[in-house]
């Protein structure tokens, strides 16, 4: 059984720091591509950020220079720093895993469909 968990949401001023953690369980973690999306109320879930099983890795503009993304295969983590965060920054943050077999998208337009599998979420607030 496939399991996926986000920890590390926290409310942090603006200007602040925060790092999230993904452990996955139940697969071969280096064989997956991993990538971090978020979803603030009323609005659709969007890509942040991803990182390939070669880890390379890829972010959307709103938080390029910002964010940084990781993976540590022998902790089956995925890590996902933020500094500088900003009031739009605030979100529920999902990690999302794919199978590198089955993952097809150019890793610069990931979308949710594109992962099988997704854990619960932790919250990040800014306030403004």
């Amino acid at each position: 059984q496939v399991q996926v968990l986000e920890s590390g949401g926290d409310s942090v001023p603006p200007g602040g720091s925060l790092k999230l953690s993904c452990t996955v369980s139940g697969v071969t973690f280096r064989r997956f591509v991993m990538a971090w999306f978020r979803q603030a109320p009323g609005r659709e879930r969007e890509w942040v950020s991803l990182i390939s099983i070669s880890d390379g890795e890829y972010y959307a503009a709103s938080v390029q220079g910002r964010f940084t993304i990781s993976r540590d295969n022998s902790k089956s983590t995925m890590y996902l720093q933020m500094t500088n965060l900003k009031p739009e920054d605030t979100a529920k943050y999902y990690c999302a895993a794919a199978s590198i077999r089955d993952y097809s998208t150019s890793y610069y337009e990931a979308t949710p469909a594109d992962f099988q599998y997704w854990g619960q979420g932790t919250q990040v607030t800014v306030p403004s």
